[in-house]
């Protein structure tokens, strides 16, 4: 068999772009505020998805999965607890990594650019600092998608920052203005 592949002109594009993160102070101690984060944003079903994959199921039933699964629409994909391995060079802050997004909304984007990929799932952190507040900490989503510099994708970083909004409302979290006013 013959493969015939073609030739990259060598293109590269340099995007730069501001990001903006935010960092909220919490009024709960870290164990807590992880605890009510994860309740809001479960796990994702991967069993149930790979189901759906295997079954070839139509869009509609992607929909209705992940509405299930993401009830304030977003769901964590991975986690990691950095606590037990930072303290072995003797830190003692705590910090939970997150995953957190909804491939439904990637998808929108995701047509128009499949390297908005490099930003979907959101990474988010709960880190308790060194005075012992606990900390939630995220981009703002549109900043990073609007890099893309493309309007559907812009729309669908605007989203997620409504979304984002909407989150930490329901999380009874200090909402930062600008997430509501994109």
């Amino acid at each position: 068999m013959t493969v015939t592949t073609m030739p990259s002109d060598g293109t590269i594009e340099a995007v730069p772009h501001e990001v903006i993160r935010f960092s909220i102070q919490i009024d709960d101690t870290y164990e807590n505020f992880r605890k009510r984060y994860e309740d809001a944003v479960p796990v994702f079903r991967s069993d149930r998805f790979a189901e759906l994959v295997k079954e070839g199921a139509d869009w509609q039933s992607v929909l209705e999965a992940t509405a299930e699964n993401a009830p304030h629409d977003f769901i964590i994909y991975w986690s990691r607890d950095w606590t037990p391995l930072m303290r072995l060079a003797g830190d003692r802050g705590r910090c939970a990594e997150y995953l957190m997004g909804n491939h439904t909304i990637a998808q929108k984007m995701y047509r128009y650019n499949p390297a908005v990929m490099l930003y979907a799932p959101l990474r988010t952190a709960i880190f308790e600092d060194a005075d012992g507040a606990t900390w939630f900490t995220v981009d703002q989503p549109s900043t990073v998608f609007g890099s893309f510099n493309t309007p559907q994708i812009t729309k669908g970083g605007l989203m997620l920052d409504h979304a984002l909004a909407a989150l930490l409302d329901h999380m009874a979290v200090p909402v930062p203005s600008a997430l509501r006013n994109s």
